[in-house]
């Protein structure tokens, strides 16, 4: 396939790039649904009259539907894109670009969409619908499914979507809440990949960070202990990562661990744990969930973000754990070999 696709690009390069193009509108319909003609050219950066002339094309192909509300991809267009990811990902260089970063990381496997967060937030869905495709290729009835709060997290939970019934399965949150939109904490998030995959799920009704004697008196409650021991027994993570000055704030410390936190050179922040550039744990707060050494255990462990600002945050969690699978876009993946 490859050498086709470089044959063509010698031959005929004008279809290859008429190709790409029709793709990314297409693409980028499916991810903003219903959408305008305006909106679609801001996100893609191309002209009106080339969005107009192209999105007649594939409603001529019955690729989408117009409405007064905007144009929604068809059942044959979203057939037709995920029949043309693989080959896409071969004409855009992103396979190329996922083994090389793979090669770099020395993980257990690299899952890129194109384009970049950066430039178009709305590629964080295709991010997340990317992972839960992963997700759900590895996920067996019986496993123990961890998975933390976030963004992120719920963008990936309303990408996942099956008929089948996951009856012996159980989603747990891998820590506590955290913050005060309700929506984006852990126990919400589980609630809805329970329900999405038709499993039991358990809640962890206490908060993230906790002073050793509350830690040690709450741990005891059986509902908590319960779930704290069906963490230790993780099958499947799925998580994100954060930015070191990022959580500092989310977390409310106070200035003095701030100070420390960030004279050590902290970077990156998972299960309340700073990293620095190199892997090392520079600091580690007093937090209700999965701890690293079960982290480092875990056999399937889904790590989803996008975005440049977050990439030093990310080769920071990869230098301590070589069996993760990273979700990411291709601008991300281009920072990670620049670093």
């Amino acid at each position: 396939m490859r050498d086709l696709i470089e044959l063509q690009k010698k031959l005929i390069p004008q279809a290859i790039e008429l190709m790409e193009r029709r793709y990314s509108v297409l693409r980028q319909i499916s991810l903003s649904q219903p959408i305008g003609r305006r909106s679609l050219s801001n996100q893609l950066g191309i002209s009106e009259r080339v969005a107009r002339t192209e999105t007649e094309f594939l409603k001529e192909q019955g690729l989408i539907d117009v409405a007064v509300s905007g144009m929604t991809v068809t059942e044959e267009g979203e057939e037709l894109l995920e029949k043309l990811k693989d080959v896409m990902a071969d004409i855009m260089g992103i396979s190329n670009l996922r083994d090389r970063v793979k090669e770099k990381l020395g993980i257990k496997k690299v899952i890129l969409v194109p384009g970049s967060c950066e430039e178009n937030e709305t590629l964080l869905r295709d991010v997340a619908r990317d992972g839960a495709e992963y997700f759900l290729s590895i996920l067996k009835d019986g496993n123990t499914v961890a998975i933390t709060g976030g963004t992120t997290m719920l963008e990936f939970a309303n990408a996942v979507k099956t008929d089948k019934k996951y009856e012996n399965t159980l989603v747990i949150p891998a820590r506590g809440s955290m913050g005060t939109e309700v929506e984006t904490q852990s126990n919400s998030i589980v609630a809805k990949l329970g329900r999405r995959i038709h499993s039991d799920f358990e809640l962890l009704h206490i908060p993230d960070e906790l002073d050793k004697s509350a830690m040690k008196t709450l741990t005891r409650v059986p509902e908590i202990k319960n779930t704290l021991d069906h963490i230790s027994e993780t099958d499947i993570l799925v998580f994100s990562i954060g930015r070191a000055d990022v959580m500092l704030e989310r977390r409310n410390l106070s200035e003095e661990q701030k100070e420390e936190i960030l004279k050590n050179h902290a970077v990156g922040e998972a299960f309340g744990h700073y990293f620095d550039k190199e892997g090392n744990v520079v600091y580690k707060i007093n937090t209700v969930g999965i701890d690293f050494d079960t982290f480092r255990k875990i056999k399937e462990s889904i790590l989803i973000f996008a975005g440049d600002e977050k990439v030093e945050a990310f080769m920071a969690v990869a230098e301590t754990n070589k069996n993760l699978v990273l979700v990411t876009d291709e601008q991300s993946a281009h920072h990670i070999l620049g670093q």
